[in-house]
């Protein structure tokens, strides 16, 4: 090792110096191997570019098909500790020569640590099942995906059930709106046989998890309206219309998923999310579960802070209000936001009630 062969040549020359000196001259340099190692790591840490991996070849290959955030670096240049030419002329890394185990162990650690502290939070899409669905004139596929953090676990997970025709939809207004981003973007192609066999649905599954991570990678596909209605535009439809038929339930499962996708999403400022927050507040209610419901009321609330007016503020204070009375929460804030806009000339007697909001909101 490069280390220890320099370590030795130190005590040599120490030792040399330390026999022409009298004695009580000038002791030899105390150079531990560990402060080489630590040295040649901020040396090695500055000279490398790019992201450090220590995943084997087939982690690194699903990193690649995840984000494509891990880049393969270059061979970095020989240098005192780095690396060592053979005789034949092939380089050894530090990890594969003896004692070489400390340095990795700390170029791992900060690794881990720049991983952790820089790279953004990935959203992951995973296909967890497929059913074949047959109708009175119509048989398809619904498959089953679930929105996951990177790196965490959801005891709720946010899931959406979609079939190709959906995919194949959404494709079709993102090709004409982003043509140049989504030159790039494959999209499995339509069959006209075997659709329901195993092995096709197997590789659909694959390709909409590939389609969908590749669609979130890009800023403003994940941004866009097209892309993000996919995902919960439906539930939010579908909530709407359990929530005026009284099935309130039902309603408040549909609601409560809809929150989790826009918030796996980041897109809980929206209109819609405040329209969520509604729903969860009024079928909360409905179940006579009011510290729930006042718990949405105060998040929608949080949320409405710094805007003046929003159609939504003044249902949102007086089912505050009412709420934190049944709770025996404080009201005074939310009596004094409801007092500023009566003092505006706001009507408060010909505002609708939440619920009157949840169902006159049109979701197209």
């Amino acid at each position: 090792m490069a280390a220890r062969i320099l370590h030795r040549l130190r005590h040599a020359l120490a030792g040399e110096a330390g026999r022409e000196e009298p004695a009580g001259g000038g002791e030899a340099e105390d150079c531990p191997e560990s402060s080489e190692l630590e040295d040649d790591t901020e040396g090695l840490s500055t000279r490398l570019s790019g992201t450090l991996s220590f995943t084997s070849h087939e982690d690194e290959e699903e990193e690649e098909e995840g984000d494509g955030a891990s880049e393969e670096l270059e061979e970095p240049p020989q240098a005192p500790g780095a690396a060592a030419g053979t005789e034949d002329g092939e380089w050894v890394s530090v990890a594969e020569r003896p004692g070489g185990s400390l340095l990795t162990r700390q170029l791992q650690e900060l690794w881990r640590r720049s991983r952790g502290s820089l790279a953004p939070q990935r959203l992951l899409f995973e296909v967890t099942s497929a059913s074949v669905v047959s109708e009175r004139s119509s048989k398809y596929v619904l498959y089953t995906i679930y929105l996951i953090r990177s790196g965490q676990f959801d005891k709720a997970p946010a899931t959406i059930a979609r079939r190709y025709s959906d995919f194949e939809q959404l494709n079709r207004r993102l090709r004409c709106r982003f043509s140049c981003d989504m030159a790039s973007i494959a999209f499995p192609r339509k069959r006209l046989r075997r659709n329901f066999t195993a092995e096709t649905i197997a590789k659909r599954s694959r390709a909409f998890e590939q389609f969908l991570s590749h669609l979130h990678s890009i800023d403003e596909i994940r941004r866009s309206p097209e892309f993000l209605e996919f995902f919960f535009l439906p539930d939010l439809q579908a909530a709407q219309r359990l929530t005026c038929t009284g099935m309130y339930r039902e309603a408040l499962a549909t609601w409560a998923n809809a929150y989790r996708l826009q918030d796996r999403l980041g897109v809980c400022s929206s209109g819609r999310f405040l329209l969520t927050l509604a729903g969860l507040a009024v079928c909360h209610q409905e179940l006579d579960q009011l510290s729930e419901a006042h718990g949405c009321c105060e998040q929608a609330l949080q949320l409405l802070e710094a805007q003046g007016s929003h159609p939504l503020l003044g249902p949102f204070l007086q089912a505050h209000i009412h709420l934190a009375w049944k709770v025996g929460k404080d009201k005074r804030r939310s009596e004094a936001r409801l007092q500023d806009l009566r003092e505006v000339g706001l009507a408060l007697q010909q505002q609708p009630s939440l619920k009157e909001c949840l169902i006159k909101e049109p979701l197209e």
